[in-house]
């Protein structure tokens, strides 16, 4: 059985109207288990119909479609709704294995990935692989995508992370402890990286997953993103993270709150724009 909330669009405008070229940079698609079987999760369908109304509904212009672990390392659902939407509108990160070849990575690039995510779930690489993984996709121009439940991991791994030849994004606002808020040690190591290096970046996306407070102000989070805002606005993006998978909160979730909160956040607009229109345009290669 499917969940119909997953399947149908039927949520409100945002009262933020987005900048053009907005970019999504975190969602998911689950296609038709008949067509896209499945290592895990199958209960879930979140079609790219139902993905496009509400991208349409938030006036959200461009995609990056993140693959999900449901499909191991089979991505080619990622694939085709990439190649559904076209590549000037939508760009791919991929789950790849330890012992994948040059040859295979190349064709997911002319497929539209960019960038690789590791989260240490259902069987994929572990950020602590950083240095690693992007030896294999340096030539690529590809970005490193890190997500990782250990705790300190940030510290852990800030030494690595300093020197990767490649774009970094710490994921979901690097999943610090969501009690410590700002005063966190892990959230200190994240904005020591950002202010140190370049190529570090941060996404804003699954809020629900770093809020105690939760919808539809998400407050809390809205605490670390003025701090990131305020360290590098030029390092950062943002992401729905639809369909919202494991929202915790009563009253299923909205992507329109996913996006208001930055009206208060950021409240600057040409940061805003900057966030989310301007830095992934860049780092996704659709500006060049």
């Amino acid at each position: 059985m499917t969940d119909p909330d997953f399947i149908t669009d039927k949520g409100r405008k945002p009262k933020l109207i987005a900048p053009p070229k907005a970019c999504d940079t975190h969602s998911h698609i689950y296609g038709p288990l008949d067509q896209f079987p499945r290592t895990g999760d199958s209960t879930r369908l979140a079609s790219l119909e139902a993905y496009r109304g509400m991208l349409a509904r938030l006036g959200i212009e461009r995609s990056v479609i993140v693959h999900s672990s449901a499909y191991g390392f089979d991505n080619s659902v990622t694939l085709d709704a990439i190649a559904t939407i076209g590549q000037d509108r939508a760009r791919g990160t991929a789950v790849i294995p330890k012992n994948i070849s040059f040859e295979e990575l190349q064709k997911l690039h002319a497929g539209g990935m960019r960038g690789v995510r590791v989260s240490g779930s259902g069987g994929e690489l572990s950020a602590f692989d950083a240095d690693k993984i992007a030896a294999q996709i340096v030539d690529l121009g590809w970005v490193l995508q890190l997500q990782e439940r250990s705790a300190n991991w940030i510290q852990k791994i800030a030494p690595m992370a300093k020197e990767l030849p490649v774009p970094t994004i710490f994921d979901h606002l690097g999943k610090t402890p969501i009690d410590e808020n700002t005063a966190g040690a892990e959230f200190h190591a994240l904005i020591k990286l950002l202010e140190e290096c370049d190529h570090i970046w941060v996404k804003i996306a699954a809020i629900y997953s770093n809020s105690l407070s939760g919808p539809p102000d998400y407050a809390d989070v809205g605490d670390r993103v003025r701090v990131l805002a305020q360290t590098r606005p030029d390092r950062l993006i943002w992401g729905i993270n639809w369909p919202h998978p494991r929202f915790r909160f009563p009253g299923g979730a909205e992507s329109a709150d996913v996006l208001d909160p930055l009206l208060d956040w950021i409240p600057d607009e040409k940061v805003r724009k900057m966030v989310l229109a301007d830095n992934p345009g860049k780092l996704y290669g659709f500006d060049g």
